[in-house]
């Protein structure tokens, strides 16, 4: 199994050195234990060109490393180049043929290139030459995760832990699996047998918290997670879930409180930044999310979400302009997320960048055409613009592509009674008032006018149940 390097300050500035040693062409030495952070830092964030650049480095200097070895072919395997996988786990095998990390990366080799009985007869194999038996189970269990046999997956996770209660990777996975197969709710009583031998199994207690979770139970998760944290105060990971839970239910200072134990018990990372940023959003201290939003904007400069935040809250606090600019950040990181197309059409709506805010309607609408929203702002804005039939036009497409959504049908109406077409407004309004009657009061936004409204709650209070 790949180990996990525990981050520190140290290890942040060895960082810094050595993507300056790449930016300036410089030749620096660095420690194994070093190279091997570097290596895991960069992995953890996508970034497997400089991960694999680091390999090569850290190689040159160390090349008969078996850890370097199987660094770099974990690299290889996700960048599905097999071959070149297989040659290094080769030479690794020359060296230590019964290493668990060796033995790891082989049956994930063979799983990730479809030999899924090989890898799993394999691992069987190394059974009888390895200490760390859990470790085997756990990866014949992902082997059989990814060939899709999740019952056999779950059988192999559950020996995994029989033999190693602490075995967190194989309790997480099972929850996983156990929920595929629809027997979440059983796999609590399976956690609960290993609390009552074992109290203090604070990895159990955290599972548990996840499969309550799950399955809507926020109270019991968070009563998880907090024995979990009682046994061991510096378990970040339950700290961070139990603040998911608060702010599951809008708790959000409670929430606040759990990211921030996060922060005390491990480095930094942009998502519980984001995650605070978010809380300090929705109880609108808009300046303070923002600060939280730039944290996690610095700890990870392609975290996408947190320069959509920030866009989201200038725009809120009408600074458009600004948000704008944010949001073409998140955008450029990813182009594929619908909300930020749809909060950069609001933008430039704001900001009368017209066109722009149309371009950016036509590209949320294109990822995400079962979004109400949309056509209704879309449509608003040329109806807006004086261009009501091509307002009309777009509302109904949505209606084509969303026909069981009774607002769509009132805008229609209302947008063709502005056009003075009264007949077939008030088809639409017949099927907006059978859909959804509870909705006719948007109407009258569109018609100040008393006499208009009489007209129509005239033609509404026949649909009145």
């Amino acid at each position: 199994m790949r180990k996990k390097y525990k981050s520190n300050s140290e290890g942040k500035d060895m960082i810094r050195k050595f993507e300056e040693m790449l930016k300036n062409n410089d030749n620096l030495f660095f420690d194994l234990d070093i190279y091997e952070y570097i290596i895991n830092h960069f992995i953890e964030n996508g970034k497997l060109k400089k991960a694999l650049k680091a390999c090569d480095l850290a190689m040159a200097q160390y090349p008969f490393s078996t850890e370097l070895l199987l660094d770099k072919a974990y690299i290889l395997i996700r960048k599905q180049k097999f071959e070149q996988a297989q040659e290094l786990v080769g030479k690794a095998e020359l060296f230590q043929p019964n290493d668990i990390d060796v033995i790891f990366i082989r049956g994930n080799l063979m799983s990730q290139m479809g030999d899924f009985e090989g890898a799993i007869e394999y691992l069987n194999g190394k059974l009888l030459f390895v200490e760390e038996k859990d470790d085997i189970h756990y990866a014949i269990g992902m082997a059989y995760q990814d060939w899709g046999k999740f019952d056999e997956a779950i059988e192999s996770y559950k020996t995994a832990i029989d033999l190693n209660l602490n075995n967190e990777d194989a309790l997480y996975e099972l929850a996983y699996c156990m929920d595929i197969v629809g027997q979440l709710e059983q796999s609590i009583n399976y956690y609960q047998k290993f609390i009552d031998n074992d109290p203090y199994s604070f990895h159990a207690w955290y599972n548990m918290g996840i499969v309550f979770f799950k399955l809507g139970n926020i109270d019991k998760a968070i009563s998880c997670y907090e024995y979990a944290t009682a046994i061991n105060e510096e378990f970040s990971s339950a700290w961070f879930n139990m603040g998911n839970c608060f702010m599951n239910q809008s708790k959000f200072d409670k929430a606040i409180e759990c990211y921030n134990k996060t922060l005390t018990f491990e480095d930094p990372l942009a998502e519980t930044y984001c995650n605070i940023a978010i809380c300090y959003e929705k109880m609108q201290l808009y300046n303070k999310a923002i600060e939280f939003y730039r944290k996690a904007s610095k700890t990870d400069p392609f975290y996408d979400e947190a320069y959509y935040g920030i866009g989201k809250c200038l725009n809120l606090q009408d600074k458009s302009y600004e948000a704008v600019h944010f949001l073409k950040k998140a955008i450029k990181i990813d182009d594929q997320n619908f909300d930020y197309w749809l909060e950069k059409a609001e933008a430039e709506y704001k900001t009368g960048n017209l066109i722009s805010c149309m371009e950016a309607y036509e590209e949320a609408c294109l990822l995400n055409p079962a979004n109400t929203e949309v056509w209704l702002n879309w449509s608003f804005v040329h109806f807006e613009q004086g261009d009501v039939e091509k307002a009309v036009n777009l509302i109904i497409s949505g209606i084509e592509e969303l026909p069981e959504e009774g607002e769509l049908y009132y805008r229609a109406a209302a947008y063709l009674i502005n056009q003075g077409n009264y007949k077939e407004a008030f088809i639409y309004l017949e099927n907006a008032l059978i859909l959804d009657f509870e909705k006719h009061t948007v109407l009258f936004e569109f018609f100040p006018n008393l006499e208009t409204q009489k007209a129509l709650y005239k033609i509404i209070d026949q649909y009145r149940k």
